[in-house]
């Protein structure tokens, strides 16, 4: 008897508060049970460009052969730059781990879907880039007029800042320089 193929679904928006995973978890759960998958959903729900400690966890789950395949809802869901893409991707596969990206439409088993996972994957990075653009032509123009950016002195945020991340950060920073040493 063959058994059920195990996929690691993952999940992400940039800001809990603003987004939410509901728009990708539901049609990604249903493409699972379609496949007759067992599956086991990962939500990212704050994270930065450098930062996401879930999609950590769930790299090294994938690298311990937890899972048989990665299920996504798009390519920018998971990596925000062609290298991290094809790096990671390209990683996941080569250890057999099959690749999943439901609005995409990619396939990574086959010629094609490999080169649409190389084409879509430069237009997430191109995307990334023009709004990157536009914010700092925005905060020039800002200077221009004259106008103070960031917060004005002696302010403080509505809610309390989270400090487990810069925790995590500070721990990841001492673990590398001790590997390094």
């Amino acid at each position: 008897m063959k058994r059920k193929l195990r996929y690691a679904i993952y999940c992400r928006v940039s800001m809990e508060d603003k987004q939410t995973n509901e728009n990708q978890r539901p049609p990604l759960i249903k493409y699972a049970k379609q496949n007759k998958w067992d599956y086991k959903v990962f939500q990212e729900t704050e994270s930065s460009r450098k930062i996401r400690p879930v999609k950590e966890e769930l790299l090294k789950k994938l690298w311990a052969r937890e899972f048989d395949g990665l299920l996504i809802y798009k390519l920018d869901r998971w990596a925000r730059t062609v290298k991290e893409h094809v790096l990671e991707i390209q990683e996941l596969v080569e250890s057999g781990i099959h690749f999943v990206s439901l609005k995409d439409n990619v396939d990574l088993t086959t010629s094609s879907g490999k080169l649409q996972f190389h084409i879509l994957g430069a237009f997430s990075e191109f995307e990334r880039e023009q709004i990157r653009e536009r914010t700092l032509d925005g905060l020039e123009r800002a200077k221009r007029q004259g106008k103070s950016l960031g917060r004005p002195t002696g302010s403080e945020d509505s809610k309390p800042r989270k400090t487990e991340g810069y925790f995590k950060r500070e721990a990841n920073k001492r673990q590398k320089v001790r590997r390094v040493k």
